[in-house]
């Protein structure tokens, strides 16, 4: 008897805060995606909290689509997620369908690949790159340097604790961070005033 092909397991994120609160969504399982835990995330979205409201938010390393829904979930004037992986990209454009959230777009492409183009600047953008790739140097120069930054933007930057070195623009402000078992995470506001 013939086995039947087995489907991608999936497994599930949670919104924790606003108009989807409570929600799972099915998330697919793929190497090397690690959904931002509820932990970190409903620390993240405290400290974003006075400015999400109304945001145009980039999700470059989408993943699981977690924190660009949650974005959308507390209000967010639109998310763009970049995921590279064909597969996860149809999930979280599933998961916006689902929760029918109109103001979520999904590029499905290399987050430096579409980086490298000219942008339009982004309130609140999320790197959460693949760990030990080494990507967020040059994630954050195209992003600096591309026009994708609103002059007031908040970068959020969630890496290995122990992750190679990169280098911060002089305009931005480390504002809050902080460490959870393995995972760093740092908000850091871009200021062009001073």
């Amino acid at each position: 008897m013939a086995k039947k092909p087995q489907k991608a397991p999936m497994g599930q994120i949670r919104i924790i805060g606003g108009k989807w609160r409570g929600r799972k969504l099915p998330v697919l399982d793929s190497q090397g995606l690690r959904p931002t835990t509820d932990r970190v995330k409903e620390t993240l979205f405290n400290w974003l909290m006075p400015v999400i409201q109304d945001a145009r938010c980039l999700d470059c390393f989408a993943g699981s689509g977690g924190l660009g829904i949650e974005a959308l979930s507390r209000y967010a004037r639109e998310t763009t997620f970049i995921e590279y992986e064909r597969a996860v990209a149809q999930q979280i454009t599933a998961n916006l369908t689902l929760l029918k959230a109109e103001n979520g777009y999904v590029i499905q492409d290399s987050a430096l690949l579409y980086l490298a183009k000219q942008g339009s600047p982004y309130n609140v953008v999320f790197l959460d790159p693949p760990f030990h790739k080494g990507m967020l140097s040059d994630t954050i120069q195209l992003l600096e340097n591309n026009g994708w930054l609103a002059q007031d933007c908040y970068i959020y930057i969630e890496e290995e604790v122990k992750a190679q070195t990169y280098t911060i623009p002089s305009h931005w402000t480390l504002h809050r961070e902080k460490i959870a078992g393995q995972v760093a995470y740092r908000l850091y506001i871009r200021s062009l005033s001073a």
